[in-house]
């Protein structure tokens, strides 16, 4: 009995912690990713987003003129 408990309680949180896990840290898409709050968290969200990807252009562009630094 103690071995049948034990894998039913391994499968339990194998199945719902992970379950429970995924529900905590949201959405895997930003698509309606805020939805249903206020303008002002809204507004922030999209400029945090802008500042997230500006900072990966950025970091793009400093790695390409390194790169063509290197060649001449």
């Amino acid at each position: 009995m103690a071995k049948l408990q034990g894998r039913i309680g391994v499968w339990f949180h194998e199945t719902f912690d992970d379950m429970w896990f995924r529900s905590i840290i949201g959405p895997a898409q930003t698509k309606g990713a805020v939805q249903g709050c206020d303008e002002f968290a809204r507004e922030g969200w999209k400029a945090d987003l802008e500042r997230r990807k500006q900072f990966t252009r950025d970091q793009r562009e400093r790695k390409r003129l390194d790169r063509e630094s290197k060649r001449v």
